[in-house]
């Protein structure tokens, strides 16, 4: 576990065993508005590790990325339809590829 980690879990169980917020943050060096803050997650949340990571996952993978990368820098005027046709991915918008 991290440093960060480490100390969430020890506010945490520090204000489990009834201490204040003053005295957990005296004694553990640490902002109290930090420690609200990891006390607050944790009533709402019931824990204290970090939640999954916002926003859109990647459509492809760093290899998928670099294969589709390589095609475009070969021949510069690909099209979409023919990268996916060619590479084997299905497109959102293609049904049927007319390549193949």
């Amino acid at each position: 576990m991290g440093k960060s980690k480490d100390i969430s879990q020890k506010i945490v169980d520090l204000h489990k065993s009834g201490s204040s917020l003053g005295a957990i943050s005296k004694c553990l060096k640490v902002p109290r508005s930090s420690e609200q803050t990891i006390v607050r997650k944790y009533k709402h949340h019931g824990t204290t590790q970090p939640s999954y990571p916002s926003g859109r996952r990647r459509v492809l993978s760093h290899r998928g990325e670099r294969t589709l990368v390589r095609k475009v820098q070969i021949n510069p005027r690909t099209t979409a339809k023919v990268c996916n046709c060619t590479w084997g991915q299905k497109s959102y918008f293609l049904e049927k590829c007319p390549l193949v």
